[in-house]
């Protein structure tokens, strides 16, 4: 949905419900429950105000099974024209709030995008108390307990295991140079 931002009126633009917006978002999956949003000038700037509510299908991040995630996101954005220059502009701290519109028209599903992908977690999580899958039969510990023993060491790494027991058993205990080890001064270090 396109707004026209010079025919928005002075009492500004209420949007209320989802009924106008058949397909706001890129994905098809996505979809927008809930809408209540009041759109106003202040100049040439254009203010978007209210909530939103979206459900987006996440897969877990430990057991990868799918699962719905409900985004609610409070909005609160200023749209300003967007710049004609190509100069390069030093931003504010209140530039990084703003966002821009061009030609006229302010694209409230690009808002409804944005507003929604920042509202979806980082590391999605079906649930906090999620067991996730067994790193040795890649069974879901949701569904059925799993019995299998500990994951045995990676025999690649039995080379470095090696190395680390012999450093730590040839280390003197007072902190000092391992036993063995030449105690005579480096070359670098002045005989005067």
């Amino acid at each position: 949905m396109n707004i026209k931002v010079s025919e928005i009126p002075e009492e500004g633009l209420s949007i209320e419900g989802v009924a106008e917006f058949p397909r706001p978002f890129a994905d098809p999956a996505w979809i927008l429950e809930d809408l209540s949003l009041l759109v106003e000038k202040d100049g040439n700037d254009v203010l978007v105000r209210g909530r939103m509510r979206a459900r987006v299908p996440q897969t877990c991040g430990r057991c990868l099974e799918p699962f719905p995630f409900d985004v609610v996101a409070r909005v609160d954005t200023r749209f300003c024209p967007r710049p004609a220059r190509r100069e390069e502009v030093e931003l504010t701290p209140d530039d990084l709030e703003a966002d821009f519109y061009a030609a006229d028209l302010l694209d409230v599903n690009r808002l409804l995008q944005t507003e929604t992908e920042l509202g979806l977690p980082m590391k999605p999580l079906c649930g906090k108390d999620c067991r996730g899958l067994c790193p040795v039969c890649g069974g879901n510990r949701n569904v059925t307990p799993c019995t299998c023993a500990a994951r045995p060491p990676d025999p690649r790494l039995a080379v470095l295991k090696d190395l680390a027991e012999r450093l730590s058993t040839r280390a003197s205990p007072r902190g000092g140079p391992a036993e063995g080890q030449d105690r005579r001064p480096s070359a670098r270090t002045s005989s005067r």
